[in-house]
This record gives structure tokens, sequence and C-alpha cells, in this order.
């Protein structure tokens, strides 16, 4: 992790970003910059990532080559995520990113171990029969064993059909990247 220094004798901790793609998770990495910039701390990027079939599975049958392929695909999405939230990561910030095997919530926990350190999270708001089903393992968990300061950030409220519009824009610019790949 990165080193802690004083100020003024107090400890000074890292600004902790939970890294995913999704909206809410792109409002929390800009909340986490703007508030390590603001406060002169270090910006961690986390991006926590299991095995698709569970750990379970895996266990049965594991596969190495998978398993870098897949932690492959985590570093990707983190450097994807810096490009979207701000176009790139910021150059004035001292910023260390982590790909870490795990379930987000205690990879997130234990990342965020100091009392100095504040942990940004995202958080999506679903609509309608999704609000009632939707389950936030990692929004349970967190706020009920981080030992340091918690800041949820919602994501943005969309109109019904936008979110509709921007997962087939998301799922037409897939589809042409796998057909650029295959010959």
């Amino acid at each position: 992790m990165a080193s802690r220094g004083t100020t003024d004798g107090a400890r000074v901790g890292d600004v902790v970003v939970g890294v995913s793609d999704s909206l809410a998770g792109l409002a929390a990495l800009r909340r986490g910059i703007l508030e390590a910039r603001r406060t002169g701390r270090t910006l961690v990027a986390v991006r926590a990532w299991e095995p698709p079939e569970g750990e379970a599975v895996y266990r049965r049958r594991p596969e190495p080559s998978w398993a870098r392929l897949w932690a492959g695909e985590a570093r990707q999405r983190l450097d994807r995520a810096f490009d979207l939230a701000t176009g790139g990561p910021p150059a004035d910030l001292r910023i260390v990113r982590r790909v870490v095997r795990g379930p987000a919530g205690p990879v997130l926990c234990a990342i965020a171990s100091s009392p100095a350190d504040l942990l940004v999270i995202g958080m999506a708001r679903p609509r309608g029969l999704a609000a009632w089903l939707h389950i936030r393992p990692v929004h349970r968990h967190i706020p009920a064993r981080a030992e340091c300061e918690v800041l949820v950030v919602a994501g943005p409220r969309l109109l019904p059909r936008e979110g509709r519009i921007l997962r087939r824009g998301d799922l037409l610019e897939r589809r042409a990247r796998t057909s650029r790949l295959t010959p």
C-alpha cells in the first residue's frame, strides 16, 4: 500500500476507491479523485474480481491460464474506468492501482484498514421491481465492517429508457470490438 505520512502530527491515510465501470462506480472514482486532490492524499484505485462461476466451482477444476485472463481483464477494466470517468488518470495525483482477487466488500475493507483512510464506493439507484430485488452485498458488508470513514456516492439518476439506451450502446461497442478481432 502507499506510504502514510503525517501532517501536523496527525496520520494521513489514503483515499481508497472501489472501481467498477458502472455509472455509480465511475461517479465514485470521480469523487475519489476530487477527495484525493482536495486533501493531498494518495488515491488507491481498487478493482476486485472473482472467477465468473465463483471460487467454489473454480477450486474444483482450477485453470491458472483462465485466472490470468480474468485478472488481465480486471486490469483493463480498471484502466478503462479512468478513461471513462476523467479521460485518463490525473497527472497531478499519486495513484496506486490494485487488482485483487476476492469479493469486493472484504477486499476493500482489507485495503482501507487504517482509521485515517477514506473509502469511497458507488451505489446504483435501481428503479421499480429491481429496487426491491437488488441485492447489494458490498453495501451491506462495508458499513458494517469498515474501520475507516466510508463515503457512498450515488450514481446518476436516469430516466426510464436512458439505462436501456446506455446498455445497448455498450453492447454495440463490444460487438464492434469483437468483430474487429475475428478474421
